[in-house]
């Protein structure tokens, strides 16, 4: 008898899935416009366009003036990238060239006898597909100045652009959304920012901020012009699907189209700042410039994760990050607070 009074309450109180979600939702929106509202009256500003008002952030998504993670700022200094193991061929000068050969002839050997085994994911085929993108980026030119091929304002008998930075903003985003980048966020250089620059790239040329008008290259160093305040920082979406296959090089083929993406953007977007009448100061090597997720996390573009990685509201950890220095002013962006770092 009591069992069966359990089941008669149980039956009166039951709801089915669709009542559950819908209620669910009616909460979730009632909690979510509370906690809005709160932001709202305490200042906060909540799924904001970035600059230029190009598009909009999710809704849980607050611009902030400083990092969620937080900086010491009187702590960071400017990094040389020639000895950042990371970055580059860097690796190759802590093992030393001996050592770099030995490393190089097992890798051979090893990718000899897994396509010759038919290894999963280390097939001829894998291996033809990453080569095919690899080779991409040692074919395509990268440089600091760029090709410099676009017929400047100038040339064309024309005054150069000119616009509000918010306007300038807007334009450069948009046409780089064209170019293939996820997402694009601004970073104002100032004596605190200007820190995230390398000292020196990872070539070994040192990069000079210099009172002159125009960047220029020597045999030891490369020139940035103290008017070029503005870092052009974007992301690159990855392959979540072939990421999932890593170690293998189809994992590796994704990081490697991530790549020649990015430098065919910075090419594009160098010679669209040329046509504008500004310069576009870009990676003279792969990973070169500036610390790419310090300038992302403060661009907007994501927050500096637990795992140690920028996480995107919008695409995870799943994108490769870039920059590009310029002389059009911009509206910067600011950083975001999107509960990632708390998560």
């Amino acid at each position: 008898m009591a069992e069966r009074g359990c089941r008669r309450v149980s039956d009166e109180h039951q709801i089915n899935r669709r009542d559950f979600l819908k209620n669910a939702a009616a909460a979730g929106a009632v909690v979510g416009a509370a906690g809005a509202g709160a932001l709202v009256l305490a200042g906060e500003t909540l799924g904001a366009a970035t600059a230029g008002d190009v598009y909009k952030r999710p809704w849980w998504v607050r611009q902030v003036d400083e990092p969620t993670t937080g900086v010491n700022w009187e702590a960071v200094q400017r990094v040389n990238a020639r000895t950042n193991i990371l970055i580059g061929e860097g690796w190759r000068h802590l093992v030393g060239t001996d050592e770099a050969a030995r490393m190089q002839q097992i890798t051979a050997e090893n990718e000899q006898q897994r396509i010759l085994n038919a290894v999963s994911g280390y097939t001829l085929k894998d291996y033809a597909l990453d080569a095919a993108f690899t080779a991409g980026q040692h074919t395509m030119h990268r440089s600091f100045l760029g090709s410099q091929q676009a017929k400047t304002p100038e040339e064309r008998g024309v005054p150069r652009w000119s616009g509000t930075p918010a306007v300038a903003a807007q334009i450069i985003k948009v046409a780089m959304r064209h170019m293939g980048a996820a997402s694009v966020g601004i970073v104002h250089l100032d004596e605190r920012t200007r820190r995230l620059i390398y000292s020196v790239d990872p070539d070994g040329k040192e990069l000079v901020f210099e009172d002159v008008p125009t960047a220029y290259e020597d045999e030891s160093r490369r020139v940035i012009p103290n008017r070029a305040e503005w870092v052009i920082v974007y992301a690159v979406q990855m392959s979540t699907e072939t990421m999932k296959r890593a170690p293998t090089k189809l994992a590796e083929m994704t990081t490697e189209l991530s790549y020649l993406r990015g430098l065919t953007i910075q090419n594009s977007l160098q010679e669209f700042l040329r046509g504008l009448g500004y310069q576009g100061l870009g990676e003279a090597t792969l990973n070169g410039l500036g610390i790419a997720p310090a300038l992302a996390v403060m661009g907007g573009l994501g927050e500096l994760s637990r795992q140690n990685r920028v996480i995107t509201p919008e695409y995870g950890p799943m994108v490769r990050l870039f920059k590009l220095i310029t002389d059009l002013p911009l509206a910067p962006d600011r950083p975001i607070d999107a509960g990632i770092a708390r998560f």
